[in-house]
C-alpha cells in the first residue's frame, strides 16, 4: 500500500514538472512575439515614404516658404518718358532747303535773342502771341522724323510751360504764316530765322534789306 502511494506521488510530481515547463515555454514565446510586433510597428511608422509621400521639411531649414519671393527676383524696368503728340519733322523743301516742321506742316523758327547754352527763351507775353512757342507736357518727348534725338531737349519758360529745343534753341511757329509749309517769318526783325534740323539758322529766301547774320 505504501509502495503504491509513493509511485502515485512520484508520477504526480513528474506531471507537475512537465506542466510547469510547458507553461514557462508558452509565456516566453508570447513575450518574444509581443516584442517583435512592437518593433515592427516602430519600423513602419519611421518609413512614411513607403506610402507614396515624403516627410515635411524640418522646422528651421533653408527651404523657402511657398509663394515667397527670392532676393534675386527681377525688378520692373523704369517707366519710359511719355511720347507727346507733338512732332518734329525734318524736310528739304524747294527754295528754302533744310527746314523743320511740326506735325501740321508749320515751319519752325529760332530767335537770335534766345540763348542755347544754357537754353533760355526770351520771347514772352506779346512776343509769344506773335511767335507761339512749341510746347509739350512736362516729362514727355516729341515724336521725331529725321531729327537727331541727341539734339532735342526742352526748356522751362517763364510761364511754367515746357518748350521744345533743338541744339538748345527754343522752337516757335509764326502766327502770320499763311499756311503749312510757308515761311513768312523768315528774317523778321533780323532776329527770326527758319531753323534747320541741326539747330543752325537757315538763311535762304531772306527778305530785301535783311542780310545773313555772321
Amino acid at each position: 500500500m505504501i509502495r503504491r502511494n509513493r509511485i502515485a506521488i512520484a508520477v504526480a510530481g513528474g506531471m507537475a514538472t512537465v506542466l510547469a515547463l510547458v507553461m514557462w515555454s508558452t509565456n516566453a514565446v508570447g513575450v518574444q512575439g509581443t516584442n517583435v510586433a512592437q518593433t515592427s510597428g516602430v519600423e513602419a511608422a519611421a518609413a512614411p515614404g513607403d506610402y507614396g509621400y515624403d516627410t515635411p521639411a524640418a522646422a528651421g531649414t533653408d527651404a523657402p516658404a511657398a509663394g515667397a519671393q527670392t532676393s534675386g527676383a527681377a525688378q520692373p524696368p523704369a517707366a519710359a518718358p511719355a511720347v507727346s503728340n507733338i512732332r518734329l519733322v525734318a524736310k528739304t523743301v524747294d527754295k528754302m532747303g533744310d527746314v523743320v516742321q511740326d506735325g501740321d506742316g508749320r515751319t519752325l523758327y529760332r530767335f537770335d535773342k534766345d540763348t542755347p547754352k544754357p537754353p533760355a527763351s526770351n520771347c514772352n507775353d506779346k512776343c509769344a502771341e506773335t511767335w507761339p512757342p512749341l510746347v509739350v507736357a512736362e516729362g514727355s518727348t516729341p515724336q521725331l522724323e529725321g531729327v537727331d534725338p541727341a539734339l532735342v531737349g526742352t526748356v522751362k519758360r517763364a510761364d511754367g510751360t515746357t518748350q521744345v529745343t533743338i541744339d538748345g534753341w527754343a522752337l516757335y511757329t509764326y502766327s502770320k504764316d499763311p499756311g503749312p509749309g510757308k515761311w513768312a517769318g523768315q528774317g523778321v526783325g533780323g532776329t527770326w530765322f527758319v531753323i534747320q534740323p541741326n539747330g543752325k539758322r537757315n538763311v535762304q529766301c531772306l527778305p530785301p534789306g535783311v542780310t545773313a547774320p555772321v
